[in-house]
């Protein structure tokens, strides 16, 4: 392993396994080819609980792994470091005036659930099949310059094409709020405008979509009183993060560390 590129990362004198870098890296991107990149981002988060570790050691902190999920529980280093930052952090409970003011500065942020008007045309695969995946991609691309802008002949190709129970009625879905399908197909919704179509077809779990918005209702902006405490849940949360954050700095700043890239602020 060139150690230029991999270098031993070693944190207060103490020298972090290779395989413990090795590992994280596959929760951080990197460009095809440059793994470097990806091992230099696994660096600064295994750096970064590395300290938390050895703070929570030097403070003799005794935590209880806790229930994260059904059946899922931390490892012992994940509750020595939330013990730890429960031990440090202490977020601020923001005034009623500082959660109006929040609200006031755009009150259209918080509305109610939108509701979308929705047809669209399925080219089924499993997207597990890179052959079958490639072959639906093909077909729905070459649909796309067809289905024009007309709602009409969207429907009528929709009836024809679509891989999907919905070509009985050209292909609409009828009103779906959040929730309602699959997430990476909502994350289509949410960035369509009314009357638009998707350019490129979009790949979700059951095959590749071409979407049509027939019509957007924007929900109701909600009153003050009515969002008050997601507000001020947010701006605890907030303050809770930057609290953590200037922790970990206090800790990289005093600290010595090769093989990472930190730096202090």
């Amino acid at each position: 392993m060139n150690s230029a590129f991999f270098p031993d990362l070693i944190v207060n004198g103490e020298t972090v396994p290779h395989t413990t870098v090795a590992t994280e890296t596959q929760n951080h991107d990197a460009p095809a080819g440059k793994p470097g990149i990806a091992w230099r981002k696994a660096a600064n988060a295994v750096a970064i609980c590395t300290l938390l570790l050895q703070e929570a050691h030097a403070r003799a902190l005794v935590a209880e792994p806790q229930e994260v999920a059904p059946g899922k529980f931390e490892t012992n280093e994940e509750a020595q470091i939330r013990g730890l930052l429960e031990s440090v952090v202490d977020p601020t409970t923001p005034e009623d005036d500082a959660i109006y003011a929040e609200w006031e500065k755009d009150p259209s942020r918080f509305r109610a659930p939108p509701l979308w008007e929705v047809s669209h045309i399925l080219c089924a695969c499993d997207p597990r099949d890179e052959k079958a995946k490639n072959d639906a991609m093909h077909r729905a691309e070459a649909l796309i310059p067809i289905v024009g802008k007309d709602v009409k002949t969207f429907a009528v190709i929709a009836s024809r094409e679509s891989d999907c129970g919905s070509k009985a009625s050209g292909g609409t879905l009828g009103q779906l709020a959040p929730g309602d399908t699959v997430p990476e197909f909502e994350t289509i919704l949410r960035n369509l405008d009314e009357g638009e179509i998707t350019l490129q077809p979009i790949l979700t779990r059951h095959g590749w979509h071409i979407v049509r918005m027939n019509a957007v209702a924007l929900g109701a902006v909600l009153p003050f009183e009515t969002v008050k405490p997601k507000i001020a849940e947010a701006m605890e949360k907030a303050s809770w993060a930057q609290q953590a954050r200037t922790f970990v700095q206090k800790l990289v700043a005093s600290a010595e560390i090769t093989g990472a890239d930190l730096q202090p602020a």
